[in-house]
């Protein structure tokens, strides 16, 4: 497996130990809807919270539009609607991304909570 290929499933474990030790509860790990693949589908209280994971090993996100593009957006929210329909859910759902940064020292994790709506 390449290199980015293997930050990349670190920073989704990362994500997820960030999420949990916030209390959400990890329902669903690269769920797949069509040509969707959600990262991590997480509860927190009565809201569904769509994660999108990205993970650089340099630099920085200047942008969200940098990290996420309107196509995988539109994906993300037909793959939460699917979601909620096929668990026959009545949640709020919220749309997040966490980014992680390699750094000297360490990672550094962002999370965005609501980085985009779904109307």
């Amino acid at each position: 497996m390449a290199n980015h290929n293997d930050f990349g499933k670190l920073g989704e474990e990362q994500a997820i130990k960030h999420l949990e030790k916030k209390g959400y509860t990890i329902l669903e790990k690269n769920y797949r809807y069509l040509k969707a693949e959600v990262d991590i589908i997480a509860r927190s209280k009565d809201i569904l919270v769509i994660v999108e994971v990205k993970s650089r090993s340099t630099g920085f996100v200047a942008e969200l539009s940098d990290v996420i593009h309107q196509k995988k957006i539109n994906l993300l929210i037909a793959a939460a609607h699917q979601y909620v329909t096929v668990n026959d859910l009545d949640v709020e759902v919220r749309f997040d991304i966490i980014t992680i940064i390699k750094q000297k020292g360490g990672l550094a994790i962002n999370h965005i909570e609501d980085a985009f709506y779904h109307f």
